[in-house]
């Protein structure tokens, strides 16, 4: 690795190695950042969460308090996260007839951004969507031919003055 490579990523030193990005000179500035993504799903599966018919649970109740957990706890699953004091998270969930979108959007007063946090929220809540609904989607083969989760991706981030 060069030099002027090493300098463009900065969770690598000098030599190369992994390093934590040391924030500790930056201000605090309010931050915001919102993350979304979609899980594909049979009609019927959708149908069945929008009637609160599914075997497990409300499906969408426990999607959320699984995005809100795993935003709170990115820290411990992202290598080289900074812990920071999330100030609000908001999830929203747009259920379509074969598909539930779910946006993350998390806040923090801190030194550096929440956009991992946001994305490991959708991901984490799309993950418990699929746990939950897992046995209804399942074809004759044993396979899950219409379930897929995509588009995950940061969709804005914010920063300002404290």
């Amino acid at each position: 690795m060069t030099e002027d490579e090493s300098r463009d990523l900065t969770h690598v030193d000098e030599s190369g190695d992994a390093q934590m990005v040391d924030v500790g000179s930056k201000p605090d500035t309010r931050r915001r950042a919102v993350a979304e993504g979609t899980i594909h799903l049979t009609a019927s599966t959708v149908e069945a969460i929008r009637a609160d018919e599914v075997e497990k649970g409300d499906v969408l109740a426990t999607a959320r308090i699984g995005a809100i957990q795993a935003v709170k706890h990115t820290w411990e699953t992202i290598p080289m996260c900074h812990q920071i004091p999330v100030t609000n998270v908001d999830t929203e969930f747009e259920v379509a007839e074969d598909a539930v979108t779910l946006t993350v959007a998390v806040e923090t007063t801190g030194k550096t951004g929440c956009e991992m946090e946001a994305l490991e929220g959708v991901t984490t809540g799309l993950n418990v969507v699929w746990d939950m609904v897992k046995a209804a989607e399942k074809d004759e083969d044993g396979q899950y031919p219409e379930t897929q989760i995509e588009g995950v991706r940061v969709v804005s981030k914010e920063k300002r003055e404290a």
